[in-house]
């Protein structure tokens, strides 16, 4: 199917990596995701997380250093080379996120799409994405997005509905992965929950 991220001119694989690096390095956190994906779950007590979008696996990798069961599926094999190269031993699925379903015989409690991943899949295709990822989740489940918000892009009305039309109930909604409130802005994120 192909996504706006193949045509972009964003960094990948390990240039990706150098910019998360040098943050680190400079001693900004840069696991906020994994935090607040972590928190999540361990109010639920789920333990299987799928990282949607996972790139070169940077959240996908510190959720399995913290003891969740992780898969990461991804259409860049630039970026999942990089993945597999850092994490070898998790399993990493090449494949668009239109077809997630076909790719997994498996449930999630737990859906991340960290890193702006709804705003870089193919425009039309971002209700089929969420349905994909909905049935994934275990009855209670959760699908967390985040994502800038542009006039240009996905809305959270268009994402919201999305959601509905997938049997999502939007449970929390915040302006950063630390929980900040959200009060309108350029950037949310969202937890919708898979009815019960």
């Amino acid at each position: 199917m192909g996504s706006r991220w193949q045509h972009s001119d964003v960094p990948r694989g390990q240039d990706y990596d150098a910019r998360w690096q040098s943050l680190a390095a400079s001693g900004a956190s840069v696991h906020g995701e994994a935090d607040l994906i972590e928190s999540l779950l361990r109010e639920s007590g789920g333990t299987r997380v799928l990282d949607a979008g996972c790139g070169t696996g940077r959240v996908a990798i510190e959720l399995a250093a913290r003891g969740f069961s992780v898969t990461g599926i991804d259409l860049d094999p630039a970026m999942l080379t990089a993945a597999r190269a850092k994490a070898p031993q998790l399993r990493w699925i090449e494949a668009d996120l239109v077809d997630a379903g076909s790719h997994l015989n498996e449930s999630f409690d737990l859906v991340a799409l960290p890193g702006n991943v709804m705003i870089f899949v193919e425009r039309g295709t971002e209700g089929r994405v969420i349905a994909e990822l909905a049935a994934l989740l275990v009855p209670g489940g959760l699908l967390v997005a985040g994502f800038q918000l542009r006039e240009d892009r996905l809305t959270l009305d268009q994402y919201d509905k999305s959601a509905a039309a997938a049997g999502l109930e939007l449970v929390d909604r915040w302006a950063t992965w630390d929980r900040q409130p959200f009060t309108g802005g350029d950037y949310a994120v969202s937890a919708h929950a898979r009815s019960e």
